[in-house]
């Protein structure tokens, strides 16, 4: 099979493209042939080596995809030869990755595809939907009526977060740029905040009165000094991004007032925080909902290129469906 794939950690251009042997299926797992997979940031850290996984080389890169059925291990129910199906936590754990023609697949981490979603779209919105969900659910305690504040609402998770708070009854401040703003009340967003300026504090704190329940940063500032003095009584920030930022903390505000932080990476997730995520993804893949901002397509070769992109900031909220036809 084609694939793209990396023999050591490194820079995007480290990536290769070309022949490796077929995955096998063991007893519990499930052969997909890929019809399109996706590169995400966290992706790039995994290729580069800036968090520590398990990884046997040579190690085919990427954690997303939808594709069909082709096998199934002796010891799976569910899952028939056939049935279009996705898949968005390969890559890592020891499991090697998304970007080939076929992949092999953990049965429990693998989800049926709702009838009538468009590949190239879904696959673009398994990762952002499934972290937004794990943020503002498994580990923000999510509530309807609570005040939720969004900043970076406009990206691909971010855009995910409005839409999911908004559709449990959350009142939702965005933080974007103002060109962003139709977008972001679009999505859901009571307020916007306009993200420019250096009276953001102070403009917020007039938007979230009685104080906001859940803050999350999906543009990866952590600007924690500003966060905290807005948290209402035991109110929470989940860290979800800027894995190289390294804030100050306000430590007198924080406790006296039994607020709280807690981070979380979508790698750590367990199946069944997964399987309750992909029950979300699903539903928004078939309301339509949440639908990225444009999508980019490029042939699985691209991969290298798709990862440059990543880390140049040159996507600015598009996607890059890399298809393997």
């Amino acid at each position: 099979m084609r694939a793209a794939y990396i023999n050591e950690f490194g820079p995007s251009r480290s990536i290769r493209f070309g022949e490796l042997p077929d995955p096998r299926p063991g007893v519990h797992d499930v052969l997909v042939d890929v019809d399109v997979t996706t590169a995400n940031h966290v992706d790039t850290f995994i290729r580069s080596g800036a968090v520590n996984e398990p990884v046997e080389f040579p190690f085919v890169v990427g954690r997303d995809l939808v594709g069909r059925v082709a096998a199934v291990g002796e010891g799976v129910t569910g899952f028939e030869v056939g049935q279009r199906v996705w898949c968005n936590s390969l890559g890592h754990g020891g499991r090697q990755g998304a970007a080939a023609e076929r992949a092999v697949v953990p049965a429990e981490r693998l989800y049926r595809l709702p009838d009538g979603a468009a590949p190239e779209t879904a696959v673009t919105l398994l990762h952002p939907a499934a972290t937004a969900y794990l943020g503002l659910v498994t580990h923000g305690g999510l509530r309807a009526g609570t005040t939720v504040v969004v900043v970076g609402a406009a990206g691909n998770v971010g855009a995910a977060i409005v839409t999911i708070a908004a559709g449990a009854g959350a009142r939702v401040v965005a933080v974007a740029h103002e060109r962003d703003t139709a977008y972001c009340r679009a999505l859901g967003a009571d307020v916007v905040v306009d993200r420019r300026g250096d009276d953001l504090s102070t403009r917020l704190s007039r938007a979230t009165p009685e104080g906001v329940d859940l803050y999350l940063d999906a543009a990866g500032v952590n600007d924690l000094a500003t966060a905290v003095g807005l948290l209402a009584w035991r109110g929470r920030i989940v860290l979800l991004a800027g894995l190289h930022t390294t804030p100050s903390l306000p430590i007198g505000p924080l406790y006296v007032q039994d607020r709280s932080i807690v981070g979380f990476a979508i790698t750590r997730a367990t199946d069944r925080e997964l399987a309750k995520a992909a029950h979300c993804v699903n539903g928004l893949l078939t309301d339509g909902r949440l639908r990225p901002r444009e999508v980019h397509t490029l042939p699985l070769s691209a991969t290298a290129e798709a990862h440059r992109m990543l880390e140049a900031g040159e996507l600015h909220g598009r996607r890059v469906a890399l298809t393997t036809a």
